[in-house]
């Protein structure tokens, strides 16, 4: 087992929209594997991509989990103001040859598919412009992924279990700076979990493709690698993921506790209901939690 030190974690939504219940999973099982572990819980704000930031959501996000409960051990991280840091990660990675710039469109990416991902998983990019621009001008800078076995992430999820990627025939070398200009996702989380010293990241399964290629930026940035568990997401009655973009409700404030047990029932954790008080659900959760997940 590797020791990672003291426990760190963190919940990090996009303040796109106000929280439901399928974000309230993720942040529950975050906040419970913290307290289970006696660790820290951070809250960060992901706001790297402004063009979908709702004004005002992210303070509706903190309000809202205050109200149920969950505070962060320290004050929000907001990655609108971390641009230096990205700027200082890329900036290493362009120097040790790791990016390059792609002058292709997302259309010409798609024509040139062997295969379509699932839902939520990036396009696998075909390597174009790995070799140069083609007298194309640069749009995107991409981080270069290994061939062959090197190219082979395997982690494994605290629940998902043994999870294997091919990151050069599944996912391409991949956008850390988009052709808007903006920092892409994978970039922002992985400075922002290793200079947070992030050691436990607990989230949805939505993103669980996105993690090989997390691993694989945080070798190449010399980072240390966090424990990661990825928790069933909710669906609506259609089978899409529960969100924001597919019409989820938002939280009731009012009757915190209430949904507090269904989250706790999705994660399969059992709390008797209707529970007394936040303090008696979070007892009660906490010590299922911490049976079910030892550090």
């Amino acid at each position: 087992m590797i020791d990672r030190g003291p426990y760190r974690g963190r919940f990090a939504p996009s303040p796109t929209g106000p929280l439901h219940a399928g974000s309230l999973v993720s942040a529950l099982a975050s906040f419970l594997d913290a307290r289970a572990h006696g660790g820290s819980w951070i809250v960060r704000i992901e706001d790297v991509d402004a063009p979908r930031t709702v004004p005002g959501a992210a303070d509706e996000i903190l309000a809202t989990l205050a109200h149920f409960g969950m505070h962060s051990d320290e004050p929000p991280v907001w990655q609108s103001e971390r641009d230096a840091a990205y700027s200082a990660a890329f900036v290493r990675l362009q120097a040790a040859g790791f990016v390059y710039p792609c002058g292709c469109t997302r259309r010409e990416i798609a024509d040139s598919l062997v295969h379509a991902h699932a839902r939520h998983a990036t396009l696998a990019y075909p390597g174009t412009c790995r070799d140069g621009l083609h007298g194309k001008p640069a749009r995107a800078w991409r981080l270069r992924v290994p061939d062959g076995d090197a190219a082979v992430v395997t982690f494994d999820d605290r629940w998902q279990g043994v999870q294997t990627q091919d990151l050069a025939t599944e996912v391409g070398d991949f956008a850390l700076k988009r052709a808007d200009g903006l920092w892409a996702y994978q970039l922002a989380v992985v400075v922002d979990d290793a200079d947070a010293g992030i050691t436990h990241v607990v989230r949805g399964a939505d993103l669980l493709d996105s993690t090989a290629r997390q691993i694989y930026l945080q070798q190449c940035l010399e980072a240390p690698t966090p424990a990661y568990l990825h928790v069933p997401v909710i669906n609506n009655d259609a089978g899409e993921k529960l969100s924001k973009q597919t019409g989820a409700a938002p939280l009731d404030r009012h009757a915190p506790l209430d949904a507090l047990v269904q989250a706790a029932r999705h994660l399969g954790i059992a709390v008797s209901s209707p529970a007394a008080s936040l303090d008696t659900f979070y007892g009660a959760a906490t010590a299922e939690w911490a049976k079910r997940f030892p550090r």
